[in-house]
Parts: structure tokens; sequence; C-alpha cells
């Protein structure tokens, strides 16, 4: 076995014979010791008739295809399904695709740019990393490259009272159907006084997973395991449901003639054009109005286990994203009550807080 340097190459490089069969490439190592224990790896998996990788690497493109054969094979959920054949879909308006798997790594990936948030531009890396991560399964590569996710920023804002109220005006003010505009008011009020997901669960909601004497709306699929719950409801959002069933006793809340599923999908547009009429933050969106949820329901009962079974939370760190107290009250929660001498600003004897939380 003969262990070399290419001209122009600043890998070593292998060159043996098995069975009549050569072996000639890289080690991908620039270091002469480890260079030769992968030389010594393949010349090993050779004699055993079982070359662990091909001569060239697949591309991207080439690879993509049983790669998203295998998604929808596999025994995945089919939410994991839908988010990486998005996650592709993103991958594919790149200049990557005629790239070899060998030659992706983190360097390219932190060049590619994508539309939209930060959380479609880690749709598509997680992607990219999964299709490595199997690529190294099938040996098509030695080793998948570390994959950095983009930092994604938390939901700041909260559809709150005033929000609800400039929005619902704003949306008076499009030119709608009636009907539309019920139905805008509708979901707005129910993604604030449910806390549910509007598109994973509100959306889906059926007349006959609703308890209109427990006053519950059971969600039957969620995101999650802990999201399969029982949520319940407000006075006006137990009004509005009745008002919007009617006498029906079956079928989806939000019927649809124009979509497959049957019911309501999305009314991203429809709140975009009103938030434009209210004048709000472009940050603003319809799933604030679980973070306001979120927010309203701990400041009134104080038990965060509480919150997280209603909304579908096991961890609390996931459960805190969806906390935004307001200022007031950490304001009074602070309150200097005795100060023993001196100003509050200078150094004091003693000092005695009380905390009001």
């Amino acid at each position: 076995m003969e262990l070399f340097k290419k001209k122009n190459s600043k890998y070593w490089w292998f060159d043996f014979t098995v069975r009549g069969q050569r072996y000639r490439g890289s080690t991908k190592e620039t270091n002469e010791r480890r260079a030769s224990k992968i030389a010594a790896l393949r010349f090993a998996d050779a004699c055993e008739n079982k070359d662990p990788l091909p001569r060239k690497a697949p591309t991207l493109r080439l690879a993509s295809k049983r790669f998203l054969e295998w998604v929808d094979s596999a025994r995945l959920v089919p939410k994991t399904k839908t988010y990486y054949h998005d996650g592709w879909r993103l991958l594919m308006t790149t200049s990557i695709l005629g790239m070899r798997l060998d030659a992706v790594n983190n360097d390219v990936a932190e060049r590619l740019n994508f539309t939209g948030s930060a959380a479609n531009t880690n749709c598509a890396l997680r992607t990219l990393r999964r299709l490595l991560h199997k690529a190294e399964e099938w040996t098509l590569i030695r080793r998948a490259p570390k994959i950095k996710l983009v930092p994604e920023k938390e939901r700041s804002l909260r559809l709150d009272d005033e929000a609800e109220r400039k929005l619902l005006a704003g949306a008076e003010r499009c030119n709608w159907r009636p009907k539309t505009l019920k139905l805008f008011r509708d979901v707005v009020t129910l993604v604030r006084d449910t806390g549910m997901r509007n598109e994973k669960e509100l959306y889906r909601v059926r007349i006959e997973n609703i308890d209109w004497d427990r006053r519950l709306i059971f969600v039957p699929d969620s995101k999650t395991v802990n999201g399969i719950r029982e949520v319940p409801m407000s006075d006006r959002a137990l009004n509005l449901l009745r008002i919007r069933c009617g006498t029906r006793q079956l079928g989806w809340v939000f019927p649809s003639k124009r979509s497959k599923a049957g019911h309501l999908t999305t009314m991203a547009s429809k709140f975009r054009e009103a938030r434009a009429k209210a004048g709000l933050s472009k940050n603003l969106v319809l799933y604030c109005g679980r973070h306001d949820f979120g927010t309203r329901v701990l400041k009134k009962t104080g038990n965060l286990k509480l919150v997280m079974q209603t909304m579908g939370h096991v961890d609390v760190k996931t459960a805190m994203k969806y906390q935004h107290p307001e200022l007031d009250i950490v304001r009074s929660g602070n309150r200097l009550v005795e100060c023993g001498y001196g100003t509050l600003y200078g150094t004091p004897r003693f000092l005695r807080f009380t905390t009001n939380w």
C-alpha cells in the first residue's frame, strides 16, 4: 500500500490493489499518522470485500432522491416528513445542488441565504444536516460535517386587549365580506381565549370534540404528545362557538370548501392586511395570542404547572418563553418599603424590601 501526496494537494492519498481491483483516493487528512490509519481501515474493508465508500461521492441533488424516498417510507411522524420536504424545497433554491456531498461543510452552509425568518433558515439547515448524516450511514461519505444553526429570536409581542382592539378596527377598514370579517374576529378571539396553536389545533377543532356542559375543547392531535389535552373555554369563547356551530352536531368548526383538508388552514394573509390597516408592528402575528394567553393565565393563577398543562407544554423552559410580564408588575414587586437613612441611590445603613408577586 502506497501513501503519498499529490502535487498541489494538502491531503495524503492512498493507492493499493486487492484481488485485482485498484483502490485510490484521498484520506482527507493532512497529518501523515492519521492518514495512514485511515488508509489501513480502507485496506481492511477492501480485504473483507466491503469497500465502505464509492470512488466519488454523489452530488447533493442525486443524494436527495434517496433521502426523500427514505423520508416518505421511514417511521416518522407526518409533521416531520412535511418539515423535511419543506426544507428540501428551500435548499433547491440554492447553488449547492451540484456540489458533491463530501464538499459540503459548515463553511458552505453558513454562506447559504434563505428568504423569510431564521426559522426558515434552520428548517433548510436541519434538512441538510439530516441528509448528510444519512449519507454517512449509507457510506456515501466518510463523516458528516457539523452544521450550525442560526439563532432564532423569541417572540416579544403579545396580542393583548389593546392589540386586539386595534387589529379588529383595522379589519373593519378592509374590503372584506361580512362572513370573512366574522371569521377573522372569531379566530382572533379564540386564539387569545384558548391559547391553542392556530394552524395545528384551532383550525382543526371538530364540533364533536366540544364538551358544552363541562366547557372544554378536546385537542386529539397536536405538535407534541402533551398537546393532546382538554382546553377550558371562557364565556365569550363558549358563546362564540355556540353561535358558530348553531344546530350542527358534527363536522369542522371552521369548514372550508377550498381546502383539501376540508377545514380552514390559514388566516395569515388576512392578518397581515388587518395589521397593516391598524398600523401594528410586523412582528405581531396571530400566534402572539397564545403568548398573551400564557402570560394572562399565569398572572391570574400563579400556577405554572396549570399553565403548562393547559397549553400542552412539558418543559419549563418552553413554558417560560410564553411569559411576558408587564413592567408595572416588576416595579411593584421591587418597591422600597423602608430605608434606614440616606437616599435611595446612596449607601443606606440597611434596606428592607417587600415583593408582591
